[in-house]
C-alpha cells in the first residue's frame, strides 16, 4: 500500500511537488535515501529484502514511485516490484519510464502495483492490477494510492485532498509545510479520518517530501525514517541536488562540445583557399 499526493505544473518555479507515505510490514527493513552507483545517478531508499526501491529521483529529474495495488492473479514467484521501480529510474524521461513500466507489467510477472512516473515535461500513472493501463497526468493536485488517481471513493485520498486544499499551495514551502502536517495525521478515536496506518504487523514505515524546481540547487528532499507522526523529517536535499547537478554538468559539457565543434567548422571554412 501507500499514499501519494502530487501538485503538478501549477507553479512555474516548482513544477513537481510530492508527498509520499510508504506502508509495509514492520519487519521489512530498508535503508533511507542515498546516491546509488552507476548511471544515471539516482537518489533513493533501498529495500533490504530485494535491493529494490519504492521511490526515487534520477539525474534527469525523473521521479518514480511504486505503490502496492490489489491483483487477483499473482504469479507464484513474482519479480520484485521494487526492482522494477529501480529499473524505471534508469530511464531518461517519464515517457520512457511509463512505456517500460507498461511493457513489463503486461508480462504478468509482478504482483499488483501502481507506478507514478513524472518529470517536468510529462507524467502518468501506470496501473498494474488485474489489468494494465496508463493515465496521463494533467496539471493540478492529484492523489494516488492502491486505487486509481483521484478516486473519490478512496476516503484517505479525499481526506488528504481536503487537508491540503485548506491551504494556499502557492509555493513549494507552502506545499511541503501543508503536506508534512497532512501526511502525519493519525486516525481519530473512531479509527477513521487519518492518514497514518498503524496495524499489528503493518503500517506507515516512512515518508518522503520532494520539491523539484526549475533551479536544481533549490530542489528539496525530506525523509522521515519511520512513521512521520513519530519520526522527524530529515533533510536529504544535498543528496538530491548532487544528483541533479550531474545532469546540469552533462548539459554544460555537451553545450561546450557543440560550441567547440561549431568554432572548428568556422575555422575550417576560413582556412579554405578561395
Amino acid at each position: 500500500m501507500g499514499l501519494l499526493a502530487i501538485q503538478y505544473k501549477t507553479l512555474s518555479d516548482a513544477p513537481i511537488l510530492i508527498a509520499f507515505n510508504r506502508e509495509e510490514r514492520y519487519t521489512r527493513k530498508a535503508l533511507p535515501p542515498r546516491i546509488q552507483s552507476g548511471r544515471p545517478r539516482v537518489v533513493c531508499g533501498i529495500d533490504h529484502s530485494t535491493g529494490g526501491t519504492w521511490a526515487g529521483v534520477n539525474q534527469h529529474g525523473l521521479f518514480v514511485a511504486a505503490l502496492n495495488a490489489p491483483k487477483r492473479a499473482v504469479p507464484y514467484d513474482p519479480r520484485s516490484r521494487g526492482m522494477l521501480c529501480k529499473d524505471l529510474l534508469a530511464c531518461a524521461n517519464a515517457n520512457d519510464a511509463i512505456e517500460r513500466a507498461e511493457s513489463e507489467l503486461l508480462t504478468g510477472a509482478y504482483a499488483g502495483v501502481n507506478f507514478l512516473c513524472v518529470d517536468q515535461n510529462s507524467g502518468g500513472a501506470v496501473y498494474g492490477g488485474d489489468s494494465v493501463d496508463v493515465e496521463l497526468l494533467k496539471p493540478g493536485l492529484h492523489m494516488l494510492s492502491a486505487n486509481r488517481l483521484d478516486d473519490h471513493d478512496d476516503q484517505r485520498q479525499e481526506y488528504v485532498r481536503r487537508l491540503l486544499t485548506l491551504h494556499r499551495l502557492d509555493s513549494s514551502v507552502a506545499f511541503l509545510a501543508a503536506a508534512s502536517g497532512a501526511f502525519s495525521r493519525t486516525t481519530d478515536v473512531t479509527g477513521r479520518r487519518g492518514v497514518i496506518v498503524s496495524e499489528l504487523n503493518f503500517g506507515t514505515v516512512s515518508s518522503m517530501l520532494v520539491s523539484l524546481t526549475e533551479r536544481s540547487q533549490k530542489s528539496i528532499m525530506q525523509y522521515a525514517n519511520g512513521s512521520p507522526n513519530e519520526a522527524p523529517y530529515d533533510d536529504y536535499s544535498a543528496l538530491l541536488r548532487q544528483v541533479l547537478s550531474t545532469e546540469r554538468a552533462a548539459q554544460k559539457k555537451a553545450k561546450n562540445q557543440a560550441s567547440g565543434e561549431k568554432e572548428s567548422e568556422l575555422s575550417d571554412v576560413d582556412s579554405l583557399d578561395v
